[in-house]
């Protein structure tokens, strides 16, 4: 059973891209990884795991989440495995599955981010973002109801002063449809 599980997600990464089976746990990953002192698991385990098919563990681990796709991992891996790759699928998997998150505020940033460069056809708008993630989980209203959101539009008004936080939609790409593609199964 444990073995059918393992080739299962190994056969899913494979189709997706990513390889694992090369990883020798050599554990240069981990080693150049800025932000492992904040993860659960640091990412050699999370390939480990993946070699044995603990999928359930992987989408339930905090280092997904935790992970910001910085591709140090995956430059320091002597055999090419693409370890920020398999921590973005891992993220689309939970996203995907409903999997409980322990990290729900990432969770929503991430979500918001892909659904503001989905909605500008591959470009990225900062106020979008900032809107999506506001309204996903009732945010806005709760800092309406600490008053705190006085601050954060004090904050914006300042960025639009500075010409830092641009109002005007981005350029649609010339290749919108291949991201419209891409992005169509999330």
């Amino acid at each position: 059973m444990a073995q059918s599980a393992a080739f299962a997600l190994a056969e899913n990464l494979a189709a997706a891209g990513l390889a694992v089976d090369g990883c020798y746990q050599c554990r240069k990953c981990s080693n150049g990884c800025p932000l492992v002192f904040a993860m659960d698991l640091p990412p050699d385990r999370v390939i480990r795991l993946a070699l044995l098919g603990r999928e359930d563990e992987l989408l339930a681990c905090r280092t997904i989440w935790v992970c910001s796709s910085c591709e140090t991992c995956t430059t320091r891996c002597p055999n090419g495995i693409d370890i920020a790759g398999v921590m973005d699928w891992l993220k689309e998997q939970a996203v995907a599955r409903g999997a409980a998150v322990p990290e729900p505020e990432v969770r929503d940033f991430h979500c918001a981010f892909l659904g503001a460069v989905k909605l500008m056809g591959g470009r990225l708008s900062e106020p979008l973002v900032l809107a999506l993630y506001a309204l996903k989980g009732g945010r806005w209203l709760a800092k309406l109801r600490r008053s705190a959101a006085a601050g954060e539009l004090a904050t914006a008004l300042e960025l639009l002063k500075r010409r830092r936080l641009p109002l005007s939609p981005p350029r649609r790409l010339a290749g919108a449809g291949e991201v419209a593609g891409i992005l169509r199964r999330w």
